[in-house]
């Protein structure tokens, strides 16, 4: 019985590690800039945050990516590359599919504080694409920030 517990703990370990190794250079932008907006949330404060954020030359708007904030309520913050969406509530959007993805950003960073949602993404050129958005919470508060990627 331990012989097989042990076995099968090993093989669980495994595939999280190979789960972790196969994470795209997108896939790692997208985690690396959701954690440093979040701790320049916590260092310098909101406001601070929040112009950093929304600057579409700045540090959180990349080629391949961008960070969005937004509240517990659905409501976005901050945005990098629509700013006709600061203030809006977005909760109720859905995709194409007909999932409301910010409502699974927010329950995920509620129950779990960090992890990917995957959904439909409508391109500028109306190319309806599958996208990963990684979401975090802000430690401490009802916030949290997500930047996705284009599933290849």
């Amino acid at each position: 019985m331990r012989k097989a517990l042990a076995l099968a703990l090993v093989m669980l370990m495994g595939i999280c590690l190979v789960g972790n190794a196969m994470a795209t250079p997108e896939e790692d932008e997208c985690v690396a800039k959701c954690q440093a907006a979040a701790q320049l949330i916590k260092e310098k404060g909101l406001e601070a945050a929040v112009a950093e954020i929304n600057k579409k030359d700045g540090p959180f708007v990349s080629p391949n990516t961008f960070v969005i904030l937004f509240d517990f309520t659905g409501v976005v913050k901050a945005h990098g590359m629509k700013p006709e969406n600061i203030g809006k509530n977005k909760l109720e959007d859905k995709d194409s599919k007909g999932k409301a993805y910010y409502k699974e950003y927010v329950e995920l960073a509620k129950a779990k504080g960090n992890g990917w949602v995957e959904h439909m993404w409508m391109s500028p050129e109306k190319k309806d694409l599958a996208k990963k958005t990684y979401v975090l919470r802000v430690e401490g508060q009802d916030l949290a920030v997500a930047a996705g990627t284009l599933v290849k």
